[in-house]
């Protein structure tokens, strides 16, 4: 079966959008959009039956935990709903710094600054700081948000092939690098593929060409590094990387994101990033339960340790099935099939045994590695994880 997710070329907007809206009623799914209609941790209800959620980023668990929970009511009764302004004018609030110096204290870092999406974070991390006649180093496969802010910066882009050092190494050999400022655009763990990045030699070709580096760690924050401190410092290299950007919707339950980095260097991102000067703050509740996660993160090892266990269970398991898992070493793990078709009938198969996933087909993945996007939680149980193996077991057998 063909699924025709993208319409061919038309002629007016009105005419693209026209054509795409058939096309997805000519569907019989819909993978995309679905609203559950209730949640408790990790189990959901969608359409009035019960899954068990394995596509969420929470993967700490924290979004229901009591002490995260209460701190969002406590900020919303003293603070309302909002601030209803950006930072640079009348939206500033002592929650804004309070969770700003937790983050940098947390990190190592002399500063940081948070906003209302992780989206913006990162995509300013990169915007702000690079320029035009600036040379620009960026993985392959980098975020959505990153490549937009190199975009807007206008700079010189050159990309390298994925988490590689050597290639990364060629590409700048190869560049007029001579009297450009330069910057590494890299994440510290890849969300579609699971990927850990190779930083200390990627790190060694970025010190050779003097690069200042962006590091998008919105998936290796909580998850990496000594209590959750992230890819730089799971490989010691905090002083190596300039600027780490990521997102408060993970590890700690939240929305919004943060840019942390030296004082002078978060300094310029306020008053030169647009998506920081013109973005509405962060709601009250939001920063509070963000700060009251990474209280949680330092004060309950217990989280963390679960999440690396439920991850080497479930990756065994994959394993033990024999499904491409893409060499994932995170608790992000894909599990990829190879076509649209063969994807879309592994993700009912797994829905039909409730179990809850995401699909992610080309051009949002390589072609060719169309696959299933996966998640585990610290709160997926036992009794979670042994459903779970039944349900791959049967998408197995039926695609």
């Amino acid at each position: 079966m063909a699924l025709p997710f993208f319409p061919k070329t038309a002629t007016t907007i009105r005419e693209r959008c026209r054509a795409d809206a058939a096309t997805k009623l000519r569907l019989r799914y819909a993978p995309y959009y679905l609203a559950m209609e209730a949640q408790a941790g990790v189990n959901v209800r969608l359409n009035g039956r019960e899954l068990i959620m394995l596509a969420s980023n929470d993967y700490l668990g924290l979004t229901t935990h009591p002490r995260v929970v209460e701190a969002a009511r406590a900020a919303l009764l003293k603070w309302g709903t909002s601030p209803t302004g950006a930072r640079s004018s009348n939206g500033s609030r002592a929650y804004h710094l309070e969770l700003e110096e937790k983050l940098a204290s947390f990190l190592g870092r002399e500063a940081c600054h948070v906003h209302a999406a992780g989206y913006l974070s990162c995509l300013s991390a990169v915007a702000a700081f690079a320029q035009k006649g600036d040379l620009v180093f960026a993985d392959k496969n980098i975020h959505s948000c990153l490549w937009d802010g190199l975009r807007l910066s206008t700079a010189t882009v050159e990309r390298f092939s994925h988490n590689n050092p050597d290639d990364f190494r060629t590409v700048a050999m190869a560049s007029d690098i001579a009297s450009s400022p330069k910057m590494l655009v890299i994440e510290g763990v890849y969300s579609m593929e699971g990927h850990i990045a190779r930083l200390p030699e990627i790190m060694a070709v970025a010190r050779a060409y003097q690069c200042f580096t962006v590091l998008d760690d919105a998936h290796g924050f909580g998850v990496l590094g000594r209590g959750g401190r992230g890819t730089a410092d799971h490989f010691n290299l905090n002083a190596d990387v300039d600027i780490v950007c990521g997102s408060l919707s993970k590890s700690l339950a939240s929305t919004g994101g943060f840019v942390a980095g030296s004082r002078e260097l978060i300094e310029f991102l306020r008053t030169h990033g647009k998506q920081t000067i013109f973005s509405a703050a962060l709601s009250p509740s939001q920063a509070a339960a963000a700060s009251a996660a990474l209280d949680v993160l330092q004060t309950e090892p217990q989280h963390l340790i679960r999440l690396w266990q439920n991850t080497k269970k479930y990756t065994a398991m994959l394993k033990s099935l024999g499904l491409d898992t893409w060499g994932s070493e995170t608790p992000a793990v894909p599990i990829v099939l190879g076509t649209k078709e063969r994807a879309y009938y592994f993700w009912q198969a797994l829905q039909e045994k409730g179990v809850f996933t995401v699909m992610s087909i080309a051009p949002a993945v390589p072609v060719g590695k169309d696959l299933i996007r996966t998640a585990i939680s610290a709160q997926h149980s036992d009794e979670h994880l042994d459903r779970i193996a039944d349900a791959m077991a049967y998408a197995v057998k039926k695609i």
